[in-house]
């Protein structure tokens, strides 16, 4: 028998974190066993789920922000947060409260028995739980890690949308494209459709929707796109052809990449949840800001880019800004591909300012100073973002730019230090 806890969501989430002693630990049996006593596996709620290496929370708020355009009530769960948690769990494009997310985990807390449930598993489970309550239209839910073995997986997708896929999380999901393309795959349904963004993916997905016999809407192949030089762009669908589109709100030519594979998802689930090419066009440039993705805030450009993929898309941002001088500020997780972050950026970045991240996966500035070098880039160690912050700004000058990446922590901890000191 579960007792029963009371307190605030800080102090949720900091049990959350004691009750199981893995931060990761794959795998659907305990969080299935909770969910079925919560009555969410026979949930018949409309279901877009979103995997990829990169580009999975841009999509996934830009096909829930579509789907609220076209009028339906849509939840939106995504992962991690920057800032506050609730950012995760979003009803009709804001976050829900502490006390509804408290809420939440007390029906999980009273039926979980002796199953240890990760934090990310409680989270997805509470976002699951609210969705349900509020009898939402629609579920977009981005996928924490691979696919297969990922709590989100519990819930059949209607339409799975796969962003890329890319070598990041290699330990847990494999050292290939082929081995990661198969883990993030297990969200193909049989005979549902599924969509494929990578211009080249693994074999491995290709025979994983062959062998579910699930129709595979492949970009380059059934669908594609077009950018013209003013910004605006041409979808080409199965059965459309939309050109002059607005560009999307968030920059970088990669945002029209996503934005192809989230109206092909939405179009194959049309006979389900009809949408209006207007509901399209409105969407598209709301989503002027996704907290740390390619975000320019109090004048410093964030990006929460930590593998090699993301990184490069980062850096053809970064090389657009002016030709002045440019500082970044770098902090990194040791299990993450530090050189080829690095090498990814080198070519567009003039000083390298790094610090070191808590907890036992943080990089130390030393460490990751030591790393950068020995992959041959130069790097100057900070005590603090806020030293960091002040010595990029002095090497850009007033003409130059600054931008922040490496983590989500790294983002999360400049945006604190800029609301504290500008």
């Amino acid at each position: 028998m579960t007792h029963p806890f009371i307190g605030s969501l800080d102090a949720w989430l900091r049990r959350q974190e004691s009750l199981n002693p893995k931060a990761v630990e794959l795998g659907l049996d305990r969080v299935r066993r909770v969910a079925a006593r919560l009555d969410l596996l026979r949930d018949s709620r409309y279901t877009l789920t979103v995997a990829g290496t990169n580009g999975k929370g841009s999509s996934a708020t830009l096909a829930a922000g579509i789907y609220r355009a076209a009028g339906y009530h849509v939840g939106l769960y995504t992962s991690p947060h920057v800032l506050r948690y609730n950012e995760r769990v979003q009803i009709d494009g804001r976050p829900v409260s502490d006390a509804a997310l408290c809420t939440a985990f007390d029906a999980i807390e009273a039926v979980r028995g002796d199953d240890l449930l990760t934090y990310f598993e409680f989270g997805t489970l509470a976002a699951l739980w609210l969705f349900r309550k509020q009898r939402v239209d629609v579920q977009v839910l981005e996928v924490g890690l691979g696919g297969r073995l990922d709590a989100v997986n519990i819930i059949d997708a209607d339409v799975a949308l796969l962003t890329n896929v890319g070598l990041d999380h290699q330990d847990w999901l494999g050292d290939s494209r082929e081995a990661i393309g198969r883990e993030k795959a297990g969200i193909f349904r049989a005979r549902r459709p599924v969509v494929v963004a990578d211009p080249e993916p693994p074999q491995s997905v290709i025979d994983a929707a062959t062998m579910l016999d699930a129709p595979r809407l492949q970009l380059g192949r059934d669908f594609n796109y077009g950018i013209g030089d003013d910004g605006r762009w041409t979808w080409i669908g199965k059965a459309e052809h939309w050109t002059q589109l607005p560009a999307p709100g968030l920059s970088g030519p990669m945002q029209y990449r996503n934005a192809a594979g989230v109206f092909t998802a939405i179009d194959a689930g049309q006979h389900r949840r009809p949408v209006r090419r207007d509901a399209f066009e409105r969407a598209l440039p709301r989503l002027q800001s996704l907290r740390g993705r390619g975000e320019r805030y109090r004048g410093v450009l964030l990006d929460v880019a930590h593998n090699a993929e993301a990184a490069e898309v980062f850096a053809q941002l970064l090389g657009a800004q002016a030709p002045a001088r440019r500082a970044l500020v770098l902090g990194m997780l040791a299990d993450k591909p530090v050189e080829a972050v690095a090498r990814a950026l080198v070519s567009v970045v003039d000083r390298f300012l790094v610090i070191g991240l808590p907890g036992p996966r943080g990089l130390t500035a030393a460490a990751l100073q030591t790393r950068l070098r020995d992959a041959g880039i130069s790097a100057q160690t900070c005590d603090n973002i806020g030293a960091a912050l002040r010595c990029a700004r002095e090497h850009a000058g007033a003409a130059g730019s600054v931008a922040v990446t490496g983590s989500f922590l790294t983002v999360a901890a400049a945006i604190n230090e800029l609301d504290a000191h500008g």
